[in-house]
């Protein structure tokens, strides 16, 4: 008598399975198509910035637009930057707007955020309502009397209107630095207070060190306004020789169609368009680790 075999259900098991996991490798495939979808849209105004450098006039002005230029002008970075005194106003910035306010935002902020976070005294928490309603301030509304007083002082035509003010902290940042200091366990700051240390030196020694995410986030937010700031130079710089980039780029091309340049506005200005934003893409790419962990922790505690 044969015995009799029963069908192994190991391949329909299987086959399920299969079934099951299409779907998710479905979504998968979905998402990453999203992305790459949503990322070539935020790329392509950078593309067409950094190819329009590379043209002539009559390629600028083609119908429909040509995406790949041909020839390619290299040259046209090299004339863009010398048309007038870029050197100069990347030294401005940098020097005289860009590095003083990113100092003087960092140091402000985490002082104010650390008392606001780790000290107790009265009427704290009201003083930093007080602080957070200053954000709904239009700058619009604030820039008359800003004016009024930086002409009485004489600061016009200088750089104290744009770096005075940012030793004074930012809302913004004390909020961000106060959510990240608050999640630092007291235990550390009682233990430095029992070793003898005051509250500067806890937050020097224990605060900071551990709080370099979120300070190089604020650093990171200062550096690009002051990088990118248009409306603060215009009012108070009057004088070419303290322009700082983005006051120069705005003005470059007027400065061009006065001497007959109009046909090389364009592509001059995409060539220094583009030569001023590579240094923020150059610094965001090394410091984004920190800069996307200093924004996720910064609101774990309320």
């Amino acid at each position: 008598m044969e015995a009799k075999t029963i069908p192994s259900a190991q391949p329909l098991e299987v086959s399920q399975a299969a079934k099951r996991k299409m779907p998710n490798w479905l979504g998968v495939i979905g998402r990453y198509i999203i992305l790459i979808a949503l990322a070539a849209s935020f790329m392509l105004p950078f593309y067409w910035m950094a190819s329009s450098a590379l043209k002539d006039d009559n390629q600028i002005y083609t119908v429909p637009p040509r995406w790949i230029p041909n020839p390619a002008y290299i040259i046209n970075f090299w004339n863009a930057w010398n048309v007038q005194n870029f050197n100069l106003f990347a030294f401005n910035t940098i020097v005289k707007y860009a590095i003083p306010s990113t100092i003087g935002t960092v140091l402000s902020s985490a002082l104010v955020a650390y008392s606001f976070a780790r000290l107790r005294w009265p009427g704290r928490d009201t003083l930093f309502a007080i602080c957070l309603a200053t954000m709904m301030i239009p700058f619009q509304v604030k820039l008359v009397p800003l004016f009024i007083i930086f002409k009485h002082l004489g600061w016009i035509n200088t750089y104290l209107p744009l770096v005075v003010p940012s030793f004074f902290a930012d809302a913004f940042f004390i909020f961000m630095l106060r959510q990240f200091f608050r999640s630092i366990p007291m235990e550390l700051s009682e233990a430095a207070r029992i070793d003898g240390a005051n509250e500067i030196q806890t937050l020097l020694r224990i605060i900071l060190p551990l709080s370099k995410p979120a300070l190089t986030v604020v650093a990171l937010f200062a550096f690009l306004g002051a990088w990118n700031d248009y409306l603060g130079p215009l009012i108070y710089i009057n004088s070419e020789p303290q322009w700082t980039l983005a006051l120069a780029i705005q003005r470059m091309g007027r400065a061009m169609s006065e001497v007959g340049n109009k046909t090389l506005a364009y592509p001059y200005l995409m060539a220094v368009s583009t030569i001023v934003t590579m240094p923020i893409l150059v610094v965001f790419y090394f410091a984004q680790r920190a800069f996307i962990e200093g924004i996720s922790l910064s609101g774990l505690k309320g």
